[in-house]
């Protein structure tokens, strides 16, 4: 299945290879304040590939908090955050936000809440290894 998303403008587009047809994709809406007051929900598939077009650079802010070792990129046109990326041992990893998807009907969509407080650092970045996207291109 490829899946399209977007920001509300169109300035961050991707394209998202999950490789099969998934019956239900597994999302998570993270419980950090971020993600709250955003309304992110957010989904990755390891076995993925994810192409990320940015029209304009000089329009996405990468906003990193608390422990710094992920990315969100917000589109400063529109305020809409599609995807965030981390980048561990020297490889790119990403999970996209389901809300900015254009072509899934969201009967596919299988809720969970995920909270990683108090998570350290280590078994974050091993988390993202084994569970996010590893295979991200961006291009501007």
């Amino acid at each position: 299945m490829l899946i399209r998303g977007r920001c509300h403008c169109g300035n961050i587009t991707f394209e998202l290879d999950w490789i099969s047809d998934p019956t239900e994709i597994g999302v998570r809406a993270c419980t950090c304040a971020f993600c709250t007051k955003h309304g992110n929900v957010w989904t990755a598939n390891p076995a993925a590939a994810l192409k990320v077009r940015i029209a304009d650079s000089a329009l996405v802010s990468k906003y990193a908090f608390e422990t710094k070792t992920a990315d969100f990129h917000v589109c400063t046109r529109c305020g809409v955050v599609p995807l965030a990326t981390s980048e561990i041992d020297s490889d790119v990893y990403a999970v996209v936000n389901v809300n900015t998807f254009e072509n899934v009907d969201s009967a596919l969509l299988r809720k969970s809440s995920a909270t990683f407080d108090g998570e350290q650092t280590d078994a974050r970045l091993a988390r993202r290894k084994k569970n996010w996207i590893g295979r991200v291109t961006i291009s501007s």
